[in-house]
């Protein structure tokens, strides 16, 4: 598995592989891609900063755009589309190994397919990635490897310690040990998020910000 991609299956990764190089040229990494509906999808594509730091609003618009024009050109869906770009947020979806082995040391939870050692749900501290597995410490302190080919979805628990770490990863350097945890975490770091409507039978795109 490519450390630099999400970890997806049938059209979400079809449509991965056709946006990532696009991506990375552009300096940004591919978190999770996931469409959604049928009649009228909506393609939802969160993204990073290659270089760690915070992600804008331009950058979703800048996003929308490249990925909007290859969709257009290479078709993976038919009729009329949504598309939906944002920031992965504090509390992110685990998609790739890089992301567990990035955030070892936080509590997140996962939800498998298929029962591991009897169950699908679990909860407890990232230990990071090895051999196609996502490792995790159970709140009984047993630790478990989750088969990244049958991973449901992964997702950071919103933690002090997590909100002081993303903070030093978007601004390192800076002494974030004095921020205020008891304030609105996203208040100085706002997740961008763009809408775009396309599609055959659409006309000009629109867009939403929010």
């Amino acid at each position: 598995m490519d450390a630099d991609l999400p970890s997806l299956t049938g059209l979400d990764a079809r449509i991965a592989d056709m946006i990532g190089p696009a991506l990375v040229d552009m300096g940004f990494e591919l978190v999770r891609v996931a469409v959604m509906g049928r009649e009228s999808p909506t393609v939802q594509i969160m993204a990073d900063r290659a270089d760690g730091s915070q992600i804008t609003i331009n950058d979703c618009e800048q996003i929308s755009h490249a990925v909007g024009a290859i969709l257009d050109v290479e078709d993976p869906l038919s009729g009329e589309w949504t598309l939906e770009v944002s920031s992965a947020g504090i509390d992110r979806p685990l998609t790739r190994p890089k992301d567990w082995d990035r955030y070892a040391g936080h509590l997140a939870k996962a939800e498998m397919n298929m029962p591991v050692d009897g169950r699908k749900r679990f909860s407890g501290i990232v230990l990071g990635a090895r051999d196609g597995h996502g490792l995790m410490r159970l709140d009984d302190g047993a630790e478990v490897a989750l088969p990244f080919e049958e991973m449901r979805k992964a997702r950071l628990v919103l933690t002090d310690a997590l909100i002081e770490a993303s903070a030093r990863m978007a601004h390192p350097g800076e002494d974030t040990s004095q921020t205020d945890t008891d304030e609105d975490p996203t208040a100085e770091s706002p997740d961008g998020m763009l809408e775009q409507t396309r599609g055959r039978r659409g006309g000009k795109p629109s867009r939403k910000a929010h």
